[in-house]
């Protein structure tokens, strides 16, 4: 599960998140597991769909900050 990822203004836009993301999967696939799952707002669909992730819909457990969070998965 992935619970978040935050860049700094200043750092945006440099790819960093993106290593991350990239490194959690890859971190992931040698130990085995079967995929990951996350959360995020509308606008990080698009982003997160990049990596392979597929949007579930919206979550039902997640309430954080009273806003609305889509469930991602990647499956391997």
């Amino acid at each position: 599960m992935i619970f978040g990822v935050n860049t700094i203004p200043d750092y945006r836009k440099r790819g960093l998140a993106g290593r991350l993301i990239t490194q959690a999967i890859n971190d992931v696939q040698i130990q085995g597991r079967k995929g990951l799952v996350l959360t995020c707002k509308d606008a990080l669909v698009p982003c997160y769909s990049k990596f392979g992730f597929i949007n579930e819909g919206i979550s039902e457990h997640s309430t954080h900050g009273n806003v609305v969070w889509n469930q991602m998965r990647l499956e391997f």
